[in-house]
């Protein structure tokens, strides 16, 4: 399977330069931490290439803009894109890009299409079905892992529930997101380290999430909530703790420990790194 990953180098001029990796999104903020000079020419080194990947295909990305030194970026999988590395990455990341703005992509690839002046419809994919990742009960193997691939969603004061992020996050299915939850297992408080959250306020019509990822659309969910407020928390998940009543309470993070975890991922590679420390 190809973890494919679109990176663009936006010359001093203004003219951009698109390149195509197959598989380079997976560790893709590992390979950022080395620095302009050599991210630079790692992503020159791919050659240029005109495929710009659409919402479905791209799993992660980076901008590099010389002129206004912006890094933005975004990964569906890595230290970057967990609750419990992820503060460290961008801490790691903003010390070795030190005067750039190191800016994360929400929107995906249309983030950077944005960036760059240009329409970001060429990589949407309109008209698709969501795909909902399946309700998970307090014993899923899936919530046994470190980071699992979850996302909470807490309904008023009481409801509390959890739904694999394998798929669309759950903040894309709208109202429908309400009916699939009714009778579905229930977690009391969630103290997993999920990747996604919404929470759902039916008194008040207003429903808050977030994500560590990059969601098709983000900045587009009021129209799958028509009538209600939507918040959009981009990676903040302490206001999804703030407003659930106790119902979210993730674990705690030791930056310190974070920090060396995400280092020895850039020397060894991710996925070896954190199963030696889990």
């Amino acid at each position: 399977m190809a973890d494919r990953a679109n990176f663009v180098v936006v010359r001093e001029s203004g003219g951009y330069e698109l390149h195509l990796s197959r598989f380079g999104a997976l560790g893709i903020d590992l390979d950022l931490l080395a620095g302009p000079t050599e991210a630079l020419a790692m992503v020159r080194g791919l050659g240029v290439d005109d495929w710009w990947l659409d919402d479905v295909l791209c799993q992660g990305a980076a901008l590099i803009d010389l002129g206004r030194r912006i890094l933005l970026l975004f990964a569906w999988e890595g230290p970057s894109a967990g609750l419990r590395h992820r503060p460290a990455t961008l801490e790691l990341l903003r010390q070795a890009w030190a005067g750039w703005d190191v800016r994360w992509a929400y929107d995906g690839n249309a983030d950077l299409r944005t960036h760059l002046g240009l329409d970001p419809e060429l990589v949407r994919v309109r008209g698709r079905e969501t795909w909902a990742g399946k309700v998970l009960g307090p014993d899923d193997e899936e919530l046994a892992l470190p980071e699992p691939l979850a996302a909470v969603v807490t309904v008023g004061s009481e409801g509390c529930f959890v739904v694999a992020n394998d798929a669309d996050p759950p903040i894309r299915e709208g109202l429908g997101l309400l009916d699939r939850l009714a009778g579905a297992p229930e977690h009391g408080v969630c103290r997993v380290a999920v990747d996604a959250g919404v929470h759902v306020d039916p008194l008040r019509r207003r429903v808050g999430w977030w994500t560590l990822g990059a969601t098709a659309e983000a900045y587009d969910m009021p129209k799958r909530w028509p009538g209600w407020t939507v918040d959009f928390w981009q990676d903040r998940w302490e206001e999804h703790v703030r407003v659930a009543a106790g119902r979210f309470r993730p674990p705690p993070v030791d930056r310190e420990q974070a920090l060396a975890e995400v280092r020895a991922a850039a020397e060894r590679g991710w996925w070896e790194a954190i199963s030696s420390s889990a």
